[in-house]
C-alpha cells in the first residue's frame, strides 16, 4: 500500500510543478532518502519496481492510453446506450474526433505518462547500479516515447531537480532523437530476461517503433520514410530474431492468458500482474465490454465496429475461439463456444451452456455487428459485437485482482514491422525461419496452426495495415499505425467525415498549460 501512495504523489507533482509542494515533499521522503543521501540496494530495487507498478495507471485496462489509442479508431467503439456510458460524452468524443483539452481521458493520459517519467527520474538519484539506472532509462523512454507520440511535446527534468522548478519540453524530433540516444546508451547494460522487466530486447523493439514513426514525427500529415532509417529497423529486427528467445503460441490466445508470463512465448515486453496480491486495471478489459449476465458480470459497454471484425477470414483463429481455460468459477464449456476473441450472436452461460438473457427484458441475449454511436430504444444491451482479448481468470467479483500481464511488445509486431521497413525501402534480409521478403514474413505468422488464415498472394502497404489490424487489435498500437499509413482521419463506420489534421496529436490538457508556461498548446486547440 506504501508503494500504492508514493506513486500517487509522484504523479500528482508531475502534474503540478509550479504549486508549493512542501507537504507533498515531506510524505514523498518519507518513503525515499533525500538527495545525496547513500541508498542500498534494497532501496534502489524497491524504488525500481516502483517504476514498473507506476506504468500500469497510463496503461492498463481500458481507459487512459488504451482510450486514446483504440477507442480513436476503427477497432474500438463506446456507444452510449440509453442513459449509460454519456460521460459527458468522452467516450464519443474520442471516437468521433472532437475532442479538446478539457477531455478526462487525454488529461489522465498526459498525467499518467508524467507520472511515470517522474518516478523514474526521482529514482535515478539514488545511486542504482548500471542496471537498474537502464532499466529506469528505459521506462522513461517508453513514457517519454508515447508522450511524443500523442502530444508531440515532452516534459523533463534531470535527477534531482526540483519538482518546483517548470519542466523544460522538447518537441517532434529533438524529443525522438532523445529517445533514441538514451536507448542507444543503455542496452548494453540491460539483461536478456525477463519479459517482465527492460531488457536489451524491449530496447531494440522500441528503438524499431522510434526509427519506423521518425517521419511522422518530422511531418504526420505526410510522413515520408528514410530508407536508412528503415534498415535500422530492419537491422535490429535481426538482431531481436537471431536471439532465438521467442516462437509462435501454442494458441494465438496464451499470449493474452492469465498464465502468459510462461505460455506466452511470443511476448517480448510485458508488465507484470500477480492475481490476489498485486495487479493493475486489466480487468477492465473484459469488464467494461461484458454484458450484465455474462460471467465475469460487466457493464455491458464498448463493441468493435462490423467493418473492423470484417476484415478477417472466418477461419482465422484470431477472430475467436473456444479457449480452455479455468477460473472464474468456469471450469469449462460444454458448449465449445467462443470465450475470446470477438463474440457474436446467441451468448451462453460457459458453465451450463444455457442461452444468456438480457437483464431488462429477459429475451435471448444476442451481440449484433449493427451499433451506433448513441443507442436508444429496446436492444440497448445486444448491440455491437464484443471482443475478449485477454481471457478472464477472475471470480465474478468487481475488487478481484488478474494475473494477466500486459502486453506491450510481441515477437508478430518485430515481423511486421520489418516486413513494413522493406515495402517503404529498406533491404530485405533473411534471418531466422520466417522468410527474407516482407510478404514471406506476413504469411509466416498468417499461416502458422495458432492463427489459420491462408497465405496472402501479394502485399502492399493497404494490405499489411490490415494485417497490423488483425494481428495486434487492441493492442495500443492501431492509431498510431493508422497514422503512419495516412488513415486516421479518413471516415470509418459511424465516423462519417474527414476529421481535420489538427486531431494527429491530442491537445495539452488545460490544467497544464496553467502551471507551466514551457508548454504551449498544440496548433488548432
Amino acid at each position: 500500500m506504501k508503494t500504492k501512495k508514493t506513486l500517487g504523489i509522484a504523479a500528482l507533482l508531475a502534474l503540478l510543478p509550479l504549486a508549493n509542494s512542501c507537504n507533498l515533499d515531506e510524505e514523498l521522503n518519507s518513503t525515499a532518502p533525500a538527495t545525496g543521501s547513500t541508498s542500498t540496494t534494497a532501496n534502489t530495487a524497491s524504488l525500481l519496481n516502483g517504476v514498473y507498478i507506476a506504468m500500469r495507471d497510463p496503461f492498463q485496462g481500458a481507459a487512459n492510453v488504451f482510450a486514446l489509442s483504440e477507442v480513436s479508431t476503427d477497432e474500438r467503439i463506446m456507444p452510449t446506450r440509453g442513459p449509460d456510458w454519456d460521460d459527458n460524452g468522452k467516450w464519443r468524443q474520442l471516437h468521433l474526433h472532437t475532442w479538446d483539452a478539457n477531455n478526462e481521458q487525454i488529461r489522465n493520459s498526459f498525467n499518467g505518462l508524467g507520472g511515470v517519467v517522474f518516478a523514474a527520474t526521482d529514482m535515478l538519484r539514488f545511486n542504482p547500479s548500471p542496471q537498474q539506472d537502464a532499466e529506469a532509462r528505459f521506462l522513461r523512454a517508453w513514457a517519454n516515447y508515447w508522450t511524443l507520440d500523442m502530444f508531440d511535446q515532452v516534459p523533463y527534468r534531470d535527477p534531482g531537480e526540483l519538482v518546483t522548478s517548470n519542466a523544460r519540453v522538447r518537441k517532434g524530433t529533438e524529443a525522438l532523437d532523445y529517445i533514441i540516444s538514451e536507448l542507444n546508451a543503455i542496452i548494453p547494460n540491460l539483461a536478456d530476461a525477463p519479459k517482465t522487466r527492460a531488457t536489451k530486447d524491449a530496447a531494440r523493439g522500441l528503438l524499431m517503433k522510434c526509427y519506423l514513426n521518425r517521419g511522422v514525427y518530422a511531418n504526420r500529415a505526410a510522413p515520408t520514410f528514410a530508407p536508412a532509417d528503415m534498415n535500422l529497423v530492419i537491422q535490429l529486427a535481426d538482431q531481436i530474431i537471431a536471439g532465438n528467445r521467442y516462437t509462435f503460441a501454442a494458441n494465438y490466445f496464451d499470449n493474452f492468458a492469465p498464465a502468459n508470463g510462461t505460455i506466452g512465448t511470443e511476448n517480448i515486453f510485458t508488465n507484470e500482474n500477480i492475481g490476489g496480491s498485486s495487479s493493475g486495471s486489466m480487468r477492465d478489459l473484459w469488464r467494461f465490454t461484458s454484458h450484465y449476465n455474462m460471467n465475469p458480470s460487466g457493464y455491458n459497454g464498448p463493441a468493435v465496429p462490423a467493418e473492423f471484425y470484417n476484415k478477417f477470414e472466418a477461419n482465422d483463429k484470431r477472430r475467436g475461439t473456444a479457449y480452455k481455460y479455468t477460473g472464474q468459477g468456469v471450469n469449462v464449456n460444454p458448449g465449445n463456444r467462443i470465450n475470446v476473441g470477438f463474440l457474436v450472436g446467441q451468448q451462453y452461460n460457459l458453465a451450463t451452456d444455457a442461452p444468456l438473457e438480457t437483464r431488462t427484458r429477459g429475451e435471448r441475449l444476442i451481440f449484433t455487428p449493427t451499433v451506433s454511436i448513441i443507442e436508444t430504444g429496446s436492444n440497448l444491451e445486444s448491440t455491437g459485437i464484443r471482443v475478449f482479448k485477454y481471457a478472464p481468470d477472475v471470480p465474478n467479483d468487481p475488487s478481484a485482482l488478474t494475473d494477466n500481464d500486459m502486453v506491450h511488445l510481441r515477437l508478430p509486431d518485430i515481423l511486421l514491422m520489418k516486413a513494413e521497413a522493406i515495402l517503404r525501402g529498406g533491404t530485405a534480409t533473411n534471418a531466422g525461419p520466417y522468410g527474407g521478403t516482407a510478404l514471406a514474413l506476413v504469411n509466416s505468422i498468417r499461416t502458422h496452426p495458432s492463427r489459420g488464415a491462408s497465405a496472402l498472394t501479394s502485399l502492399t502497404l493497404d494490405a499489411l495495415l490490415d494485417e497490423r489490424g488483425r494481428e495486434l487489435y487492441l493492442e495500443l498500437w492501431r492509431r498510431q499505425d493508422l497514422i503512419r499509413f495516412g488513415k486516421f482521419l479518413a471516415p470509418s463506420d459511424v465516423r462519417t467525415q474527414a476529421s481535420a489534421s489538427t486531431y494527429l496529436i491530442f491537445p495539452i490538457p488545460n490544467q497544464q498549460l496553467a502551471v507551466n508556461p514551457n508548454i504551449t498548446q498544440n496548433p488548432g486547440y
